[in-house]
């Protein structure tokens, strides 16, 4: 609060200086520097001091506290880029035409930072992803920290890491990626996803009691996951055009040459998703060992024949 009130003084005695300077030597520089520090003290008033504090400080909960500062900062960059447009650029034909050249070399030397800042834009007007969404961007997939009006912050996922954790690195994105790139949001609207197991069981086991007990293990530790996800999925499909889609976990065969691969399907929260696959990993294994009729297949090489031996006895 200091630091914007020293801030907000600051401005106020520079504007002060220029409307002193123009109104002592009439100046059409000075007379616009006085009206952009005069625009930029309003809308800091206005923005950072006013909205930002006090009805920010009203705002409980941590998640949208920061998204309304952040859309405030949004705005209040936005209003100096449009004061300084109506301010410096709203000359005559003939002064646009003088400094046409100028212009547009700055415009081609500053192309990456208009993007990035069309992008930042669009990314709070559109909700594409917000603070917290876990989403993948660019190829790097991260949990959302922090959007700024030209990067994206993110904690990085994966990489080195196996499973979706955190490597611990901030991953830095420009904003403008999202205006030609792909943007996965995994958390966006729902918070589950699909996730499978792999399980290679041999021919010779009992195929089906292995199915009806690996569908009974992922059944009871999915339950809860699942009845909240068939919830959100029908409020998704309020929104969106959404066919109708089987929560329940299931299982699929697939014959191949050695074994049966037994595809497990089921629901897990997006943040959750290495925990549970690890505890139906344990559940399923401590099944299959209690079990006498269930192995697990893998790749061996059966030895079902010697090349004939002859020694030859020296004299």
């Amino acid at each position: 609060m200091i630091k914007k009130v020293v801030s907000l003084i600051t401005l106020v005695i520079i504007t002060g200086v220029f409307w002193f300077a123009q109104f002592q030597y009439p100046n059409a520089y000075l007379e616009k520097g006085f009206y952009t520090f005069l625009a930029v003290t309003i809308l800091y008033l206005v923005f950072k001091s006013v909205i930002e504090e006090i009805v920010a400080r009203k705002i409980k909960e941590a998640k949208a506290r920061y998204s309304f500062r952040k859309t405030v900062s949004i705005i209040y960059i936005v209003g100096i880029v449009l004061a300084l447009i109506r301010i410096w650029v709203a000359q005559t034909q003939t002064l646009l035409v003088s400094y046409g050249l100028i212009a547009a070399g700055i415009a081609i030397a500053l192309q990456d930072f208009f993007k990035n800042f069309v992008g930042g834009i669009i990314i709070f007007v559109t909700g594409i992803y917000r603070v917290g969404d876990r989403i993948e961007l660019n190829a790097k997939i991260g949990d959302v920290i922090d959007i700024g009006i030209l990067y994206t912050t993110l904690l990085e996922l994966r990489e080195w890491v196996a499973g979706d954790q955190a490597t611990g690195r901030l991953t830095i994105l420009p904003n403008g990626l999202v205006l030609a790139g792909t943007v996965n949001n995994y958390t966006k609207d729902n918070n589950f996803i699909w996730d499978e197991l792999e399980l290679p069981i041999t021919y010779d086991s009992d195929w089906q009691e292995a199915a009806t007990t690996i569908r009974r293990i992922i059944a009871a530790e999915t339950k809860t996951m699942t009845d909240e996800a068939e919830k959100e999925i029908l409020k998704l499909g309020e929104k969106f055009y959404l066919t109708i889609r089987a929560v329940e976990p299931d299982i699929y065969l697939t014959l191949t040459d050695n074994w049966i691969t037994f595809h497990i399907r089921y629901i897990t929260d997006v943040r959750q998703r290495r925990v549970i696959r690890n505890k139906l990993g344990q559940l399923i294994l401590e099944a299959i060992r209690t079990s006498e009729m269930i192995k697990i297949a893998s790749a061996t090489v059966d030895i079902v024949g010697f090349p004939e031996l002859r020694l030859k006895q020296t004299e």
